[in-house]
């Protein structure tokens, strides 16, 4: 594997800030200790006192419980007020000298924690990868070079997918336009990005990822390849650390109705709403000053790109569009091409298409709750990103 980009003075400089915190703490330590042990000498003169033995054990086991409540031991092993325990996301170390410090205030798996987000099935042998919170599966599995960030710069992740013998997989297959699909969430489900990573010859990836706040994320690696004979897709992920003083954004409620870039977009369900574990048809109606709009264009072999994370656990969805562009018409299905929205035009970035307004998704969410969705598309020869909150019973 490649080794972790150089970390910056700034992280340096944190870092030395924590191992002079230890040290501080350590001294504080020793100073109590010490007090306690002058309070246990003779206090009356320099004169010697000899004490029966076993006032003197019980008058030492006094002053060390003194000592211990001055100094804000905890002799019970309880965490009290003060004190507070914070679990956080398992990330590898990419060097002895990396900051400790973790990012504060971020919500975990539920409301009004500090903790981020522990799904369940991560790395966890034979768990499925439908809802993307696995490592590995099927002997398939996501290998980042480091998992740790400093916050607001540019990350060049880098990673490997390495088969059931440990060797990285070089072989895929395109899919949606793209070999490699990379997404970035932090845990209270905003600083999106989906960008498509480049492969060099040795199977390690690298996903250029914009300047990140501090906080917990979650990168998912969307691709297929062949396994024992067969083209199978996958969708696994690992945590992502930027360390720092979060901010916690609250999740908006959810609606129907959202707007980006002066365009609207307005959902719909047309066999009734959809339920967890259930599929169904969702429809995305966009608008631009009242007017429906029809010239979106192709974006990723497909008119729109739906990706859903799960409120709490982070759990990955891909709502799939019901046809597929092709050159001049409409295919249903799923095509070589990807998935693609139902519309009329020629694929291809600069193509003036004819899509919408309505594009139609087979959604299928596996969990009940708020989902946030994000919807990807392209008119006007620009890309588009619009969130939305949706509700699942």
């Amino acid at each position: 594997m490649l080794a972790a980009r150089p970390r910056t003075a700034g992280s340096r400089a944190a870092g030395f800030r924590t191992a002079g915190f230890r040290t501080a703490g350590f001294r504080a330590a020793r100073s109590c200790t010490g007090w306690a042990h002058g309070a246990g000498q003779n206090a009356v003169g320099s004169r010697p006192v000899r004490w029966p033995a076993a006032v003197v054990g019980f008058a030492v086991a006094a002053l060390v419980a003194v000592a211990a409540a001055a100094c804000g031991a905890d002799t019970t092993g309880a965490t009290g007020p003060g004190h507070a325990s914070q679990a956080h996301v398992p990330v590898t170390a990419t060097s002895p000298a990396q900051p400790a410090d973790q990012p504060a205030g971020m919500p975990g798996s539920r409301p009004g924690t500090s903790a981020p987000p522990t799904p369940a099935g991560l790395g966890r042998p034979g768990a499925t990868g439908g809802e993307g919170l696995a490592a590995g599966v099927g002997g398939v599995t996501l290998v980042p070079a480091a998992t740790r960030f400093a916050a607001n710069w540019p990350v060049e992740l880098r990673f490997q997918v390495r088969g059931a013998g440990g060797r990285a997989i070089t072989r895929f297959v395109q899919e949606q336009g793209a070999t490699m699909h990379l997404y970035l969430i932090r845990s209270d489900l905003v600083g999106f990005q989906h960008v498509h990573p480049t492969m060099a010859t040795d199977g390690t990836w690298t996903a250029n990822l914009a300047a990140p706040a501090s906080g917990f994320y979650r990168a998912y690696a969307s691709f297929t390849t062949p396994v024992d004979g067969r083209v199978m897709p996958f969708v696994l992920s690992t945590p992502i650390t930027i360390p720092g003083a979060a901010v916690p954004t609250p999740v908006p409620a959810p609606t129907t109705t959202t707007t980006v870039d002066g365009y609207t977009l307005r959902l719909s369900m047309p066999r009734g709403p959809l339920r967890a574990g259930m599929a169904g048809p969702l429809a995305v109606t966009v608008s631009r000053d009242g007017r429906p709009v029809t010239d979106l264009q192709p974006y990723l072999a497909s008119y729109a790109h739906l990706s859903a994370f799960h409120q709490g656990d982070l759990a990955f969805a891909h709502l799939h569009p019901t046809g597929s562009v092709v050159a001049g018409s409409v295919a249903t299905g799923r095509g070589a091409t990807g998935h693609g929205a139902t519309g009329h035009g020629a694929t291809g970035h600069g193509a003036t298409g004819h899509g919408g307004p309505t594009l139609t998704f087979d959604a299928h969410l596996p969990r009940a709750g708020a989902w946030r969705l994000y919807l990807q598309f392209r008119a006007g020869g620009h890309p588009h990103t619009a969130a939305v909150t949706l509700a699942v019973p």
